[in-house]
């Protein structure tokens, strides 16, 4: 069995779905991949905005890569803040279909599964790091029902099921100024200031790292 490297950080983001042309959440984690932050290495990956192949592909990267740290990122349009998510929970309940077509209704993400996860990240922690640096964030208590709280919650039941002290986690970040004129003026973050908040909140999650 191969040991879990003590350097990898795992950054997820989306591809576009319902309609949109790009996702916040993979240009994002995309400017960080190859970075080294406090000396692990940031590899980023897209996942597919399917219910039946998101988690797949996330399992695999896991196997792949077996990062100290993950954090799934997502888009939230509507929302002002970057805004890690506190819990996850065991429902798929779509509004819209997936980009496969899919719209489940009222499933859990793992059958028998506990009803909802706990976000292993500081949370707070990076809350305040971030509106220190004058970014707007804040803690959010729903990653909804859509592919996002379905990765959320398949990440740290997967992480769980491993053990070995994993932390996971997962942010959503908002539209991007040109994505938020075409919605009636929505709210939206710059490009740049979303991978500084996400270069921070992985700096803050590290193990062993003060908080």
């Amino acid at each position: 069995m191969r040991r879990r490297s003590a350097r990898i950080v795992l950054l997820t983001g989306f591809e576009p779905f319902e309609g949109e042309t790009v996702n916040p959440s993979w240009l994002a984690v995309r400017r960080l991949h190859g970075r080294t932050i406090a000396g692990h290495r940031i590899v980023a990956r897209r996942l597919p905005t399917t219910f039946t192949d998101s988690l797949e592909a996330l399992r695999r990267h896991l196997r792949r890569f077996r990062p100290r740290l993950v954090i799934c990122v997502g888009q939230a349009g509507g929302r002002a803040e970057i805004m890690p998510e506190r819990v996850a929970i065991n429902l798929q309940d779509a509004r819209v279909p997936d980009n496969a077509g899919r719209m489940p209704r009222e499933l859990p993400v793992v059958p028998g599964g506990p009803a909802a996860y706990w976000s292993s990240l500081p949370v707070r922690s990076i809350v305040r790091a971030l509106k220190r640096r004058g970014i707007p964030a804040g803690v959010s208590l729903s990653a909804g029902t859509f592919v996002c709280n379905h990765v959320f919650y398949g990440l740290l039941h997967e992480l769980a099921r491993q053990g070995g002290g994993v932390r996971g986690g997962f942010i959503h970040v908002p539209f991007l100024p040109a994505q938020a004129a075409r919605h009636r003026d929505q709210p939206s973050l710059p490009l740049a200031m979303a991978v500084d908040a996400l270069a921070v909140a992985v700096r803050i999650s590290l193990p062993g790292r003060a908080h």
